[in-house]
């Protein structure tokens, strides 16, 4: 097995530890769109600020932008999946609106091989054909893998022996155990985990609650405005 396949095994192992432990109420009270309480806690703001430090983050929306929201996704995560369409309409939607994809292949081999070929098209294309190529992997129905990630680049003009060859390279490897080991220390102990102004959401809580959210920031500094 190599070093990086251990390495991340064990982020994976922890992970799912990390998810069986979960005991996050809700730091604050920030609703689901089903009205229930979404698990959330705050960050420390040096740990916060590191994501955007780390290497093949994907930056789009306004790159300038007020509000900055991070989301730390898996390829195979349905939760992750359902979110894509609704996030990418909220970056249409809002010009204040800065979103850092951090892809975080935790749930198995598949999504590490899929992770590696992603990030491999985010080297070769501006970030808005980075974000359609990443619509297009979640247009369809079941496993996300390497080959079906390529085929995916394929259909956006991308050579697929270039794109291969720079999934394979270790660079890539060392970015993925970097985004698993961040997203270990923020307590992301569930896909989608969302990092916005100091505080860490823990799965999707539906797009109008996050909507709810990142308008808060906006209005008064903070997830939740006080009355």
């Amino acid at each position: 097995m190599s070093r990086l396949v251990r390495l991340l095994a064990t982020a994976v192992f922890i992970f799912t530890a990390a998810m069986a432990a979960q005991a996050d109420d809700g730091e604050y009270p920030i609703k689901a769109d089903d009205g229930s309480i979404v698990a959330n806690h705050r960050v420390a703001a040096e740990l916060e600020s590191q994501i955007d430090k780390l290497p093949g983050v994907i930056v789009v929306g306004n790159p300038h932008g007020k509000v900055t929201l991070a989301e730390f996704y898996d390829l195979n995560c349905p939760y992750c999946r359902a979110a894509s369409a609704d996030i990418a309409a909220l970056v249409r939607g809002n010009p204040e609106l800065r979103l850092v994809l951090v892809p975080f292949p935790v749930l198995g081999i598949a999504s590490i091989q899929g992770s590696r070929v992603e990030l491999a098209v985010a080297r070769l294309v501006p970030a808005q054909k980075f974000f359609d190529y990443h619509h297009k992997l979640y247009a369809g129905r079941g496993m996300i893998d390497g080959n079906r990630a390529l085929e995916a680049a394929k259909t956006i003009g991308l050579d697929v022996a270039k794109v291969t060859k720079i999934a394979n390279e270790d660079s890539i490897g060392s970015v993925m155990v970097a985004h698993v080991r961040l997203g270990n220390a923020l307590a992301i102990q569930a896909t989608p985990g969302f990092v916005i102004k100091g505080v860490a959401i823990l799965g999707y809580p539906g797009a109008k609650s996050l909507a709810n959210v990142i308008r808060s920031v906006q209005r008064c500094d903070n997830v939740v405005c006080r009355p």
